[in-house]
């Protein structure tokens, strides 16, 4: 365990003067990190930190896995071909059979395969584009706490008031409905029914219905697989189109590959970015029901959709995912991690902690305001790093990358415990 007295100053003066005020999570951080490997990270000063936050999911397959770079330093020692716009390369080539074949294949799953930018926002708008020019409707319908990304089209439909408002323009034509759960007195897909029904709801027809089937930014809440498939009932009984961003909770974090698997739901299009890498190198994908794909050339585009360094680790990613080997090992895990939160907060009922998650994406929601906040910050005066989620921060929020081992779930979880423990202290 690491104590502050024996930290030192670290140096961080060149990140306060010269970048930008929008920083953010070097301040939850405040270390110069160099070094990563697996589920563990070191600063400058050779402090060795457990990783409870990976890349806010985007290494699900931990920091620097062997095999994946090693396929990038040979492609490159080989001059091969990094940038290509949407040329054909034989990195892409190997992605679009492997990726058929280990996941879309055995899922009984049909979709085209978009490349419509590096990261998940891009996804988003791909997605949201397209289903207004499928439909020619305008109107696209989120949940209350969602979170689909940054840009003007995605940040339409999330639900942080706090970001909303960066745009610094009205972002229009969404609708927000409440959550599963998000109001224990109101039936949230009745009312939405109720709504798509009423000539006078002020509601047009939507083309789509987005949601998250785990809010990772919003808290942590889960949806229900009957909540799920009443959305898809919904969905096709008025003819829209559902779309489901599983770019946080996608590539196994939730302990299937597409976290919408247990509900059985199959959605017309799916937004998958974050870890589908495998090594936190940049690279979303739209994936797109055939009949939808009615894209004119070029329509959509982007200067790094063809990002070939992304198709080789994504491709060697893959490989987790030929037997049901690794979902077990999650949902083992998951289900272990589980159980240490909830006899951590039946320690403390006095905090009011409430687990929420499924497979590997975690937290501990706490009822005092700040609480989970200095939580995560003892946790990293401890040698964890972890962040807080939740429209006001509320949520202690766990994604240890899924191949953590025994040895590390279980010290990253005494740290958190410690750091609980000394926080309430503290109050």
């Amino acid at each position: 365990m690491i104590t502050t007295s024996e930290m030192t100053e670290t140096d961080l003066s060149i990140f306060e003067s010269l970048e930008s005020e929008v920083r953010s999570y070097c301040r939850s951080f405040p270390t110069v990190f160099e070094k990563a490997k697996g589920y563990k990270l070191w600063d400058t000063q050779g402090t060795e930190y457990i990783d409870f936050f990976s890349g806010a999911g985007a290494l699900n397959y931990g920091h620097n896995d062997p095999v994946m770079k090693k396929t990038l330093i040979d492609y490159l020692s080989g001059d091969g071909i990094v940038h290509s716009l949407d040329m054909a390369t034989t990195a892409k080539e190997q992605f679009l059979k492997r990726f058929k074949e280990v996941i879309l294949e055995p899922r009984n799953l049909d979709y085209k395969v978009m490349f419509p930018g590096p990261t998940g926002t891009n996804t988003v708008e791909s997605a949201l584009k397209l289903a207004r020019k499928v439909t020619g409707r305008n109107t696209v319908i989120s949940f209350t706490r969602a979170f689909h990304g940054m840009t003007l089209g995605s940040l339409s439909v999330t639900g942080n008031a706090f970001k909303r408002k960066g745009a610094g323009i009205p972002l229009s034509h969404t609708v927000s409905m409440p959550y599963d759960n998000y109001d224990d007195n109101v039936d949230s897909l009745t009312l939405l029914e109720r709504y798509l029904e009423d000539e006078g709801s002020g509601i047009d027809l939507p083309a789509a219905i987005i949601l998250e089937t785990v809010q990772g930014e919003g808290g942590i809440n889960v949806a229900s697989s009957e909540w799920l498939k009443q959305v898809e009932q919904i969905c096709r009984r008025w003819d829209i189109l559902l779309i489901v961003d599983d770019v946080q909770a996608g590539c196994g974090r939730t302990g299937t590959f597409f976290s919408f698997e247990p509900a059985g739901i199959r959605p017309d299009l799916v937004c998958l970015s974050k870890s589908l890498s495998g090594f936190g190198v940049p690279f979303a994908v739209t994936l797109i029901r055939p009949d939808l794909d009615q894209w004119a050339p070029g329509e959509h585009n982007g200067t790094f959709r063809g990002h070939n360094l992304a198709f080789l680790s994504a491709t060697e990613a893959l490989r987790f995912w030929e037997t049901d080997t690794f979902a077990q090992e999650i949902q083992r895990k998951g289900k272990k991690t589980r159980s240490s939160l909830e006899q951590m907060i039946g320690k403390h009922p006095d905090l009011n902690g409430e687990v929420r998650g499924r497979g590997l994406m975690l937290g501990i929601a706490f009822s005092g305001k700040g609480f989970a906040e200095k939580v995560c910050a003892e946790a990293f005066q401890r040698g964890l790093i972890m962040e807080t989620s939740g429209p006001d921060g509320e949520v202690a929020k766990l994604l240890p990358p899924l191949i953590i081992d025994h040895e590390g779930l279980e010290k990253g979880l005494a740290i958190l415990e410690e750091s609980i423990t000394e926080t309430k202290k503290a109050l």
